[in-house]
């Protein structure tokens, strides 16, 4: 906990975009995976979107895939999650995680991030 900070949440209208970065400053982001959950109140925490450590691998939970777009650059020890056409059923607690591996298969099981950050809000008015 605490390794990583998300920001850019916040409160929106449906068919509205955000930005979301998770920052992981003081530790390499080389050879490690990175991903996106997220939970809704009174609802398990739900996997949202994965890369790997080069960027060539991408993966997305069904209902945000051609919404949503991960993208990293490890070079300023970033990744972010761009999210467009958003719905009230995206409202959650976004939370940025990670594990180290340099395989290109990416877990969607939260169990297996060993890295989490605080968490940001995303609230989608209707």
């Amino acid at each position: 906990q605490g390794q990583l900070i998300e920001s850019g949440g916040g409160l929106v209208q449906a068919g509205g975009s955000l930005r979301l970065s998770c920052a992981a400053p003081g530790r390499t982001i080389f050879a490690v995976v990175m991903a996106w959950f997220r939970q809704a109140p009174g609802k398990e925490r739900e996997f949202v979107s994965a890369i790997s450590w080069s960027g060539d691998s991408r993966s997305y939970e069904d209902s945000v895939k051609g919404r949503f777009t991960i993208s990293r650059d490890n070079a300023k020890k970033m990744m972010y999650l761009q999210m467009h056409s958003l719905k009230p059923e995206d409202t959650a607690v976004y939370y940025c995680a990670a594990y180290v591996s340099s395989s290109s298969v990416l877990s969607t099981r939260g169990d297996e991030y060993h890295y989490w950050g605080q968490g940001t809000q995303v609230t989608v008015s209707s």
